[in-house]
């Protein structure tokens, strides 16, 4: 039996022991290899890091053995090694990134609280749910 025609999750069963990228619904991305997936989707990566982006540079966080739940998985894809190596950003260290992501996230909290200042000016409120505190780890 072809494992594609398996339906859900038993075709992720093809990718096991691949280099995947894996976006979480909290917006983080894990970069590993799938060792193990259940009827859940719930996953084992091994030598997972956590890739940060910001604007052209990204950093690498290394978590090791990375269990997740598959309800928190948003998106789940192969990476082409070859391509892999000719991404255009630029690594930079791990501090630098977290400094570059926080200065990051105060710069848009400083604009959403404008825009909802200006919105109650106008009498008017904002119907967009906060999902900044997400529970979703």
């Amino acid at each position: 039996m072809n494992v594609a025609s398996l339906p859900g999750t038993a075709t992720l069963l093809e990718d096991l022991d691949k280099k995947v990228i894996v976006v979480l619904r909290d917006g983080r991305t894990l970069i590993g290899y799938l060792r193990s997936v259940d009827q859940f989707a719930n996953l084992v990566l091994h030598r997972t890091i956590e890739r940060i982006h910001v604007g052209k540079e990204y950093g690498d966080i290394p978590r090791g053995v990375f269990i997740v739940r598959g309800e928190n998985v948003a998106l789940l894809g192969e990476i082409d090694l070859e391509k892999e190596e000719r991404i255009p950003l630029k690594q930079v260290g791990v501090e630098e990134i977290l400094e570059a992501q926080r200065l990051e996230q105060d710069e848009k909290q400083a604009k959403e609280k404008i825009r909802l200042k200006r919105l109650k000016e106008l009498g008017l409120q904002s119907t967009v749910a906060d999902y900044t505190h997400d529970d979703a780890f």
